[in-house]
């Protein structure tokens, strides 16, 4: 086996979460009387922190803490689970734990709201620990998640594996880079939300277009 840890990005990667965080967006900006960014804006929100993507789209950073409030209320009372797993993603997780790779999610997402997912979505059985964003922003890049991830697993009783037997596995540049500051490569997913030459540029490990591809590699 190629890898001993795997660590899971969530939006993108396990779930399709546009439609629920895209809503909650839209409801935050109302909120606060802003302007809507475009659609084409709005979809590129999936995946990085919040807080990053609303200021490059027109929020005050004064502003900021009011709209992540409204946003998350919007998101705690219905957003968060108009979403659904990705086709082929069970299989995969299936295969995966069934040939020893360990799991843990890894998300810029606030950790509260993925163990929420996660456990919703009945995958929580695949995955060691949920990792996540702090709600206070003291935790908010993905190479704060990563850190956080790498101290969790280093806490089990396995204990955490040579950097080089770890992969990320994500759809954004931020996923590639959060890791890359760590020393952990990363497999890119082709399904999920970046924009046409985002994932070229990071240069990842690999680009897998499928899940069974992404099997194949992880344990080839």
């Amino acid at each position: 086996m190629r890898y001993d840890l795997a660590l899971v990005d969530l939006d993108g990667t396990l779930t399709d979460s546009a439609p629920g965080i895209i809503a909650s967006i839209e409801h935050a900006y109302d909120a606060l009387d802003i302007p809507r960014p475009s659609e084409e804006a709005l979809a590129l929100f999936v995946g990085p922190p919040i807080e990053e993507s609303v200021v490059r789209n027109g929020v005050p950073p004064e502003r900021v803490p009011e709209l992540i409030t409204a946003y998350r209320s919007a998101f705690t009372r219905g957003g968060m689970f108009d979403n659904s797993v990705y086709p082929g993603i069970v299989d995969a997780l299936t295969a995966l734990r069934a040939a020893g790779l360990r799991l843990c999610v890894a998300t810029s997402k606030p950790e509260i709201f993925a163990r929420q997912i996660v456990e919703h979505f009945e995958l929580d059985g695949f995955f060691e620990a949920v990792c996540g964003a702090s709600m206070d922003g003291t935790r908010s890049t993905k190479a704060d998640v990563v850190a956080h991830a790498l101290e969790t697993m280093a806490a089990t009783e396995r204990g955490l594996p040579a950097l080089e037997r770890i992969v990320m596995v994500g759809d954004r540049e931020h996923d590639v880079l959060g890791a890359r500051q760590h020393g952990i490569e990363t497999v890119s997913v082709a399904w999920g939300y970046a924009p046409a030459g985002e994932i070229d540029d990071a240069a990842p490990l690999a680009v897998v277009q499928t899940p069974e591809e992404l099997v194949g590699l992880l344990l080839g």
